[in-house]
């Protein structure tokens, strides 16, 4: 949030490309443009493909969180399954003849066992190899970045950013003290790398009042 709120140039909408990932609620609070998040927009195209889709990404932790933000998005009924290809990130750009692979193998099993009809690629990194995985397992195949930069071209065409009246309401002003953390008194680099939090008992208290006077 810090680094889009530092961005020099204007923009006209924001998206985010960590499939799974948290924070797009506290943009569209910031911020007065469009916000769309890649494991919305593409779960949400995919539902116009076909009844059900299932959503192949990188490594198995990864399935959990992404399985979770569907269902926090409302997206989850329709999704059949969510499968890990085994591939992290970085091996996705490092060789992509075998991601292609391994996600053209956890597709077909998705289509055959889960009964999927449509694929979403569930990660950033993913993003141009849709073409050769539609060619090889038979059904429709949605790249994120590509659904989100779609939808945010629409919402700014159509005059239309999120709605400020409730839910994602501008936060109220507020003190914060030793944030953000890289401009923080309170922190000293013993050595590369290293980072320690050395703050005085008076300098905790007033940033966790009433927690030290129980202790």
């Amino acid at each position: 949030m810090d680094r889009v709120l530092s961005y020099p140039e204007p923009f006209d909408a924001v998206i985010q490309a960590g499939y799974g990932e948290h924070g797009r609620e506290g943009l569209q609070e910031l911020l007065d443009v469009p916000v769309v998040d890649i494991t919305e927009a593409a779960a949400s195209t995919a539902m116009f493909l076909g009844h059900k889709y299932s959503v192949v990404t990188t490594l198995d932790r990864a399935v959990p969180l992404i399985e979770d933000r569907l269902k926090l998005a409302g997206l989850d009924a329709r999704c059949a399954s969510v499968r890990a290809s085994g591939m992290a990130v970085l091996e996705l750009e490092e060789d992509p003849d075998r991601a292609v692979e391994a996600i053209i193998e956890q597709a077909l099993l998705a289509v055959r066992t889960d009964k999927a009809e449509v694929i979403v690629l569930g990660c950033g990194g993913m993003a141009g190899l849709d073409e050769e995985i539609r060619k090889r397992a038979g059904v429709p195949v949605v790249d994120g970045v590509a659904a989100a930069v779609t939808i945010a071209e629409s919402l700014v065409r159509l005059r239309l950013s999120t709605s400020k009246i409730r839910t994602y309401a501008s936060p109220r002003p507020k003190t914060v003290i030793g944030w953000p953390l890289a401009a923080s008194p309170l922190l000293r680099f013993p050595e590369p790398g290293g980072l320690q939090l050395k703050p005085t008992r008076g300098q905790l208290r007033s940033m966790l009042p009433g927690f030290l006077d129980r202790s």
